[in-house]
């Protein structure tokens, strides 16, 4: 079987992102635009269209999945992240805020506008020589993309890229994860 036109499963994602993400003016606080997917999420052609294309990156040319996880970071990332592991019949790894994992995990911390934010995958999630797709929400600051994929690699696995819903470039994220593959389905 072919493999769908990865930029054309993109460009499909970023239409119906426009039509169906709406900006919520000074949310959660006065002077920010927060991107409220909960309109697409409940589209369900719309979601469907939006997984595929956040799923692309963790396929080779043939169609075939090249990951053998997606890890996926709290919280919109993991409605965005499960359905793009079974897209892909892979395996789902959360990506959570520490203390909300009950086993052994590894903790990477990240800077925030005020203090710093830690976040922790199971030791036993990723294994050693796994390749992982990263699935979040948003790229903003790049701070919480970087501190996942050091856990990744902290467990022995190596992300093949991230996917993501929405870019927004005037944070400058793409700069903080260097040399990371990403698939934005739509910058702002």
């Amino acid at each position: 079987m072919a493999a769908p036109d990865a930029r054309s499963a993109v460009a499909e994602a970023g239409e119906v992102i426009a039509r169906l993400v709406r900006d919520v003016p000074d949310f959660p606080e006065p002077g920010v635009v927060f991107k409220d997917i909960t309109p697409l999420l409940a589209d369900a052609d719309g979601f469907r269209a939006v997984v595929a294309a956040l799923a692309e990156p963790g396929r080779g040319h043939d169609g075939r999945p090249v990951v053998d996880k997606v890890a996926a970071i709290e919280a919109r990332g993991f409605i965005l992240g499960a359905p793009v592991a079974l897209d892909l019949d892979v395996g789902f790894v959360p990506v959570r805020k520490q203390g909300k994992l009950p086993g052994e995990t590894h903790a990477a911390s990240y800077a925030l506008e005020y203090g710093e934010a830690t976040i922790e995958v199971h030791q036993d999630g990723i294994l050693p020589g796994d390749r992982v797709l990263l699935v979040d929400d948003v790229l903003a600051t790049g701070g919480t993309a970087r501190a996942a994929r050091e856990l990744v690699e902290r467990s022995g696995g190596e992300v093949v890229a991230l996917a993501v819903l929405l870019e927004l470039s005037f944070l400058s994220g793409r700069a903080v994860i260097e040399d990371l593959r990403l698939t934005s389905l739509a910058t702002v």
